[in-house]
């Protein structure tokens, strides 16, 4: 994880990441802001399908789903139907046209904020994904 961060472009302790991956409960938990999840989402992209040419992407100040979604999507290198098979994971189904609309520019009409709901259910079919390649 500490190579992820430092691919992104910032450096992060163990201590650090330590205290950002404990449960909320525990009293040395630290919240993970906006701006370090891009880093560590920037240099995850990074690590999986190599360093872009020229002037590497900033971290953006905020993020929403559909921006995580949308790094997620990339750094896995997945197609939409990719996205429908993790989802069909957690028997949860959904269309290719309502897919899409979390990939285009906020500015368009066909474009759908992404709900947590959507985003939890997806991580959690990543996790039933990739379990048995990473025991």
């Amino acid at each position: 994880m500490m190579d992820l961060f430092k691919e992104g472009g910032q450096e992060a302790t163990r201590a650090e990441i330590s205290d950002w991956l404990k449960r909320e409960e525990d009293p040395d938990f630290k919240a993970l802001y906006d701006p370090q999840l891009a880093v560590f989402l920037n240099g995850f992209i990074t690590l999986m399908r190599g360093k872009k040419e020229g002037e590497q992407p900033k971290a953006e100040k905020k993020l929403n789903n559909n921006i995580i979604f949308r790094k997620l999507k990339i750094a896995l290198n997945l197609k939409d139907e990719d996205i429908l098979a993790i989802l069909a994971l957690v028997d949860f189904q959904f269309g290719k046209h309502e897919l899409s609309a979390f990939f285009r520019k906020p500015d368009q009409d066909q474009y759908r904020p992404c709900k947590d709901q959507i985003i939890r259910n997806f991580l959690h079919g990543l996790q039933i994904k990739y379990a048995e390649k990473y025991r």
